[in-house]
């Protein structure tokens, strides 16, 4: 891996566990700051938030920035954010630094994949866009249980210190290291929306919200699921959690590998794969070594599925790449707020149930997969056309 793209990788890497750490240290951030739990977990809430509303709005506002000038700028508002979030007084000032730090991670991601993809070998920008994701999938298997471990033993403060430290290791090798880059924009804030006027660009990014709530909606719920379904003991629960972060290791470089090949179609296979797991799933989740399997394979589906619709989105937003990734990951962060309402809902209807989780996820995932199969016949029929 070249360093330069393991100085983002780090970066994401930081940010990842920045999202996902507060689950594990909710109890301490509680009673330290004497609020309930469900309003401890607002703080998760507000980081989302930050993402949904700084991709498209920082990523506009940032367009006619050199690139590594503005993930400078980027990664110091997160650093800041997170610092702030060490020293925070009260709950009030603690959710608004959440917020801030969220702020701008979709438009770095966007800005990273833009990056790293550009200074990839041709025919090797999924594969690329796969190196980014591992940050992603190493945040939340090593850098949330690392950060809670921090957070139990040095307190929670000491949780966004480290965040904030590994955030500033990242950025002292983009300095190094990244080389210069000019700003993707040039013209007015109105040109780069119109991308959205095309309709495969919108496609696109509809494929990765509907073709990732289903899979969201399983995961959210993955733990009552293992334990009141399939039996396992809560003991068990983490050591299954490190096998579906293995799958989703596994899964990262295999969908990279594969879209470089043949983006659409393998990102139907896949997606077709995943919705009759799933539904296998539901069917023999009654059974622990089946489950265990299951688990794993879900891991690898849910992430092999994700550098093919990254590299879709940059594939068809040619006119403005960034922007456009930027709102991607807003949208996946929507279509996983979503995924949690939903599957509450679901939960709490006496004809369903928990266990009917994995049919709804099922379900959703074929929805995803209509759109695929919609986009790849487009795509033939305008290569056809004269």
């Amino acid at each position: 891996m070249p360093i330069a793209v393991f100085s983002l990788l780090l970066v994401v890497f930081s940010l990842t566990t920045g999202e996902f750490v507060i689950v594990g240290i909710l109890p301490d951030v509680s009673g330290d700051l004497s609020v309930s739990i469900s309003a401890a977990g607002m703080l998760a809430t507000a980081y989302a938030l930050g993402m949904i509303v700084g991709g498209p709005t920082v990523t506009v506002m940032t367009a006619r920035i050199a690139r590594k000038r503005l993930i400078i700028g980027l990664v110091a508002v997160s650093v800041a954010g997170n610092l702030g979030s060490a020293v925070a007084p009260n709950y009030g000032l603690l959710l608004g630094a959440r917020f801030v730090a969220g702020l701008v991670v979709a438009t770095f991601f966007a800005v990273a994949i833009t990056t790293a993809v550009s200074m990839a070998p041709a025919g090797k920008q999924a594969s690329t866009v796969a190196k980014l994701t591992l940050g992603m999938n190493l945040g939340i298997i090593l850098g949330t249980p690392m950060g809670t471990f921090i957070g139990q033993n040095l307190g929670w403060r000491a949780t966004f210190v480290a965040i904030a430290a590994v955030s500033v290791t990242g950025l002292l090798l983009v300095l190094r290291f990244l080389p210069a880059q000019p700003a993707t924009a040039t013209g007015s804030v109105f040109a780069e929306l119109r991308v959205f006027a095309d309709r495969d660009v919108r496609l696109a990014i509809t494929l990765t919200a509907a073709g990732n709530v289903g899979i969201m909606t399983v995961f959210v719920f993955i733990t009552p699921l293992l334990t009141d379904i399939s039996g396992f003991s809560s003991d068990a629960v983490p050591v299954l959690l490190l096998v579906y972060g293995a799958g989703a290791v596994i899964g990262n470089f295999l969908g990279g590998w594969l879209a470089d090949r043949s983006l659409m179609p393998s990102l139907t296979g896949l997606l077709s794969v995943l919705a009759g797991t799933l539904a296998l799933f539901w069917l023999v989740s009654g059974v622990q070594v089946f489950a265990a399997v299951l688990t794993f394979v879900i891991g690898v589906l849910a992430f092999a599925i994700i550098p093919g619709m990254q590299t879709r989105v940059l594939a068809t937003a040619t006119a403005a790449p960034t922007l456009a990734i930027a709102v991607n990951a807003s949208g996946f962060q929507v279509a996983a707020a979503f995924a949690a309402w939903l599957g509450g809902r679901v939960i709490d209807h006496d004809a369903l149930g928990l266990r009917s989780i994995y049919l709804v996820g099922a379900g959703l995932t074929l929805v995803g997969l209509t759109i695929a199969v919609y986009s790849m016949r487009r795509d033939r029929v305008l290569v056809s056309q004269p």
